[in-house]
């Protein structure tokens, strides 16, 4: 599965009953409750690194990943959208892109 797959799946989920799929239920209670589920598994996924269990990062980092696409469907924002933005950042150094924000 892509990120392109699982994207269109949260997609679809958009529409779907709440009581039959966690997307679905997620996003149903809005894009800040999206947002506050996404934080807690970046924490989580912070935790897993400092630990070094690679078997526990990889896992919290597919929540991370999943949990992001989740919060970006929430505010219509495409994972096109953000391929394009790092595409316009390719061949930038960071510190000149954070400069010039």
């Amino acid at each position: 599965m892509t990120l392109d797959d699982l994207f269109k799946t949260i997609i679809d989920r958009k529409t779907a009953d709440p009581s039959s799929s966690w997307t679905a239920k997620l996003l149903s209670q809005g894009p800040a409750k999206c947002a506050e589920k996404f934080g807690e598994e970046a924490v989580e996924a912070i935790i897993e690194a400092t630990k070094g269990d690679k078997a526990r990062l990889t896992s919290e980092a597919a929540d991370v990943l999943y949990h992001l696409l989740v919060m970006l469907a929430a505010r219509d924002v495409t994972l096109d959208d953000v391929l394009a933005e790092l595409a316009q950042r390719q061949g930038t150094s960071g510190i000149d892109e954070k400069a010039a924000r």
